[in-house]
C-alpha cells in the first residue's frame, strides 16, 4: 500500500480495507479505522465523520496497514485493548483479551453484586481483563489477581495498580496459600489449548505467548485442572468459581470437578455466540456434599 502525496483519509481507508481484507484480517474496515484513528487520536465517532471530508490521510499510515496486513495484532500496534469499561495497555508478552470472556466476568459479577466488601481471586490474570473489570464495577470489592510470566506480570501491573488490584506473580496452582478458604469467588482463563493444536488465526499462533495459550498435557487441561483444585482450596465454603475453555472442552471440565467430590450445581455458560464458553460451581460445604 503506497500513497500519493495529499491522499484524502477516505480514499486511504477505503485502500486499506481493501489491503487488510485481501489479507484475510477478519474485520479490515474497522481495523483500517482504528489504524487511522491510532495516529489521529480523535476517536471514531469524530473519525468517521472526517471520512465525509477532504481530510489529508495522516503520515506513517500505510505502515501500520501494512503491519497489520502481516496479520500482526491490531492491540500490538495500538499498544491499547478495550474490555468491558476497561481500556488495557497491552503489547507483546502478554495475551491479548478477547470479548467472549467479556461475559465470564458478568458470571462473576453477577454472583457477588450483593455482597458486602467481597473478596474475589483471579487465577492466570494476564493482562489484568478480568480482575481489573470486576474492581473497577463492583466497589468495595477486594480483588487479588496471580500472573506467572514476568513479561505478563509487568503489563497487569501497569493496568491493575490504579484500580487497587492486589498482584501476585506466582503460579496459580500454589499462590495465595495464606488466603485458604477465604475467597467469595475465584475466577480463571486459564491456558487450555492442548500441546498439539495450532489456533488457526495468525495474530493467536504467531504473537500471543505459548505459555498464556497451552493448558499443559496432551489434552491441555494440566492447568485447567490445577486451577480448579486452587479454587477449591481458596474458597469459602458456598464459594463461586467459574472458568473460561474451549467450546469441545465443556464435557470434560463439568465431569473433572464433578468427580473431585467437593462441587455443586456445576453449570455451562454459553458465550454471546452460543459456544460453551465457561463452567461454574459453588463449593461444597462438605467435601462429599452433591
Amino acid at each position: 500500500m503506497s500513497f500519493h502525496p495529499g491522499q484524502s483519509l477516505a480514499d486511504a481507508v477505503r485502500e486499506a480495507t481493501a489491503v487488510l481484507a485481501d489479507a484475510g484480517v477478519p474485520s479490515p474496515r474497522v481495523d483500517a479505522e482504528l489504524l487511522a484513528d491510532h495516529l489521529l487520536g480523535v476517536g471514531l465517532g469524530r473519525l468517521r465523520a472526517m471520512l465525509l471530508g477532504a481530510t489529508p490521510a495522516p503520515e506513517g499510515y500505510a505502515s501500520l496497514v501494512a503491519e497489520r496486513a502481516s496479520r500482526v495484532p491490531l492491540q500490538h500496534i495500538t499498544g491499547v485493548a478495550y474490555f468491558r469499561h476497561l481500556e488495557l495497555h497491552v503489547g507483546p508478552g502478554v495475551f491479548v483479551p478477547r470479548p467472549e470472556t467479556e461475559s465470564v466476568v458478568q458470571l462473576v459479577i453477577d454472583r457477588i453484586a450483593s455482597l458486602d466488601r467481597p473478596k474475589v481471586a483471579d487465577l492466570g490474570t494476564g493482562s489484568g481483563a478480568i480482575a481489573g473489570s470486576i474492581a473497577h464495577e463492583v466497589p468495595g470489592s477486594e480483588v487479588h489477581a496471580v500472573e506467572f510470566s514476568h513479561l505478563a506480570y509487568a503489563w497487569a501491573a501497569r493496568n491493575l495498580e490504579p484500580l487497587g488490584v492486589i498482584l501476585v506473580e506466582g503460579d496459580l496452582r500454589d499462590a495465595l496459600a495464606e488466603h485458604d478458604g477465604t475467597f467469595d469467588a475465584v475466577v480463571s482463563n486459564p491456558p487450555y489449548i492442548p500441546a498439539e493444536a495450532i489456533p488457526n488465526e495468525p495474530e493467536v499462533a504467531l504473537h500471543d505467548p505459548p505459555e498464556a495459550l497451552y493448558g499443559g498435557g496432551a489434552d491441555g487441561m494440566e492447568l485447567p485442572t490445577a486451577a480448579a483444585a486452587s479454587a477449591a482450596r481458596l474458597l469459602k465454603p458456598g464459594g463461586y468459581f467459574v472458568m473460561e475453555h474451549a467450546e469441545v472442552q465443556a464435557g470434560w471440565i463439568a465431569g473433572m470437578l464433578g468427580r473431585a467430590g467437593k462441587w455443586q450445581d456445576i453449570t455451562t455458560h454459553f458465550d454471546l455466540n452460543g459456544k460453551e464458553r465457561a463452567t461454574s460451581a459453588v463449593l461444597a460445604k462438605t467435601a462429599t456434599e452433591e
